[in-house]
């Protein structure tokens, strides 16, 4: 049989310490004896159930630890990603687009425009690791590095989350079920302690709670969006998180941007939020489908930011009245009352 010290490990040890070769007997229908060895299992088998499987005692040994080798690998990648680069490319007239900006980790970067300016297409290009061969004939840089082929095509290490504005789950899964799911093909410890943790923090973003039991067909926009930021702060390792159109969610949106930036993430948003504009420590101004200018968010502005956050907490005050069924003339006098003071 196969010289491997993982074939001399008893198949109790074996899933002790690498949880996820059960799925692998599980697959093929296989019951180990956790007594047993792993080499003395596979040699042990009976012909008709390797004839069964299409391969040889030996084959499948091989197999098993290609497929430990596999897995091993997907758990220790870790991608460090500390800065992307946007490298200027042209205007929907060809003009070229004099731009070069460095965001780093654990920074917020608004995008700001006119509808159909390219917004879009900016996140796209990123999304896409861009290298001269999309339409705006951009290259983005990681670590100031053109990135691998293999990293800028994989399928299984997306190094960027996008959230649109349709967050639609056709899924026939509850919260829970759906949340685990991710965190087992993510292989990390704890699964149902991680997934309840998830669901918390997206039940503190988004006014209406949901239960783990809670079908995600049966979710809102806001509570679909709640969640899958909770999920790309806590469990996705994409380093990368695009945005588009926040303010359209309905959930807390500074609490969730903190969620990102607190885990480190690069968040870029596209948005015609003024809020959310003035959230980023800088924002990108696109016009005719190019980076117009690139602008620092002032302490000025700062000051202006924390009086539109109080006339937001009066309209959410206003809509949550509505909601509940209740008369606004005390919510009116009390907005008079504050603004006076």
């Amino acid at each position: 049989m196969l010289h491997d010290k993982r074939m001399n490990m008893t198949m109790e040890v074996l899933f002790r310490q690498y949880p996820y070769a059960e799925d692998f007997f599980a697959n093929f229908s296989l019951q180990p004896d956790l007594k047993s060895t792993v080499g003395l299992f596979f040699t042990s088998l009976p012909e008709e159930v390797c004839e069964d499987l299409g391969m040889s005692h030996l084959q499948l040994g091989e197999q098993f630890l290609s497929y430990l080798d596999h897995m091993q690998r997907l758990r220790n990648q870790r991608e460090e990603i500390h800065s992307i680069t946007i490298l200027g490319g042209y205007n929907k007239d060809g003009a070229p687009e004099e731009s070069c900006l460095t965001i780093h980790a654990g920074e917020i970067v608004s995008i700001v425009g006119a509808t159909g300016s390219g917004k879009s297409r900016l996140l796209a290009d990123i999304e896409w690791l861009a290298q001269r061969d999309t339409p705006t004939k951009r290259a983005i840089l990681l670590n100031g590095q053109p990135p691998e082929a293999a990293r800028r095509f994989s399928v299984e290490n997306k190094l960027v989350a996008q959230l649109s504005q349709n967050m639609n789950f056709i899924m026939d899964l509850t919260v829970a079920e759906f949340i685990n799911m991710h965190a087992e093909s993510r292989m990390v410890e704890q699964v149902d302690k991680v997934t309840s943790h998830i669901i918390a923090k997206a039940n503190e973003l988004t006014g209406e709670k949901f239960l783990p039991a809670t079908p995600v067909t049966a979710l809102s926009g806001g509570q679909s969006r709640a969640l899958m930021i909770a999920d790309a702060a806590f469990l996705s390792t994409c380093p990368i998180v695009l945005i588009d159109e926040l303010e359209n969610a309905g959930i807390d949106r500074r609490q969730a941007l903190r969620l990102l930036v607190d885990r480190q993430k690069i968040v870029l948003m596209a948005t015609h939020d003024p809020i959310l504009a003035l959230m980023g420590e800088r924002r990108i101004v696109i016009k005719n489908g190019a980076i117009d200018r690139i602008i620092e968010t002032s302490r000025q502005e700062r000051q202006h930011l924390l009086v539109l956050e109080k006339m937001d907490q009066q309209m959410t005050a206003v809509r949550e009245a509505l909601r509940k069924g209740e008369q606004l003339a005390g919510t009116f006098s009390t907005m008079a009352e504050q603004n006076t003071e």
